[in-house]
């Protein structure tokens, strides 16, 4: 496997792991997924930072065990430089369907990847 290849895979499984409702739930989990310098807008048009997504993660829909959790499709990425992969995908959560865009870049040292920038699109009902 190639160093690109590694890359995506690695932002991939952060992805992945930022959808399960136990480090969801837990700040100190998604603390170490998500770079310090971490932006979001949301579906809903809100922006997020990382001190104020931590703060309310817990009590986000797909945060909870018993919950409807996020359901991740067509999940594709390419790596931008060293250091950088984009990765795409859907998403569902109960009957609410989502475009996602992230931005995953590697910490220094030990601090492995993070995400850095995430984009939420909601897709309407008629729109295949």
């Amino acid at each position: 496997m190639d160093q690109a290849t590694d890359d995506v895979r690695q932002a991939i499984a952060g992805e992945l792991e930022l959808m399960d409702p136990r480090v969801r739930a837990s700040r100190e989990r998604a603390g170490l997924l998500l770079d310090p310098e971490f932006v979001e807008v949301g579906a809903s048009g809100r922006r997020w930072t990382y001190e104020a997504l931590l703060a309310e993660l817990p009590d986000h829909p797909g945060s909870s065990p018993g919950a409807p959790r996020y359901e991740p499709s067509e999940i594709s990425g390419v790596r931008l430089a060293p250091g950088l992969v984009h990765l795409t995908f859907e998403a569902t959560l109960g009957e609410r369907r989502t475009r996602h865009s992230s931005i995953w870049r590697k910490g220094d040292g030990d601090a492995g990847w993070r995400m850095y920038y995430h984009q939420a699109t909601r897709v309407p009902d008629e729109v295949e």
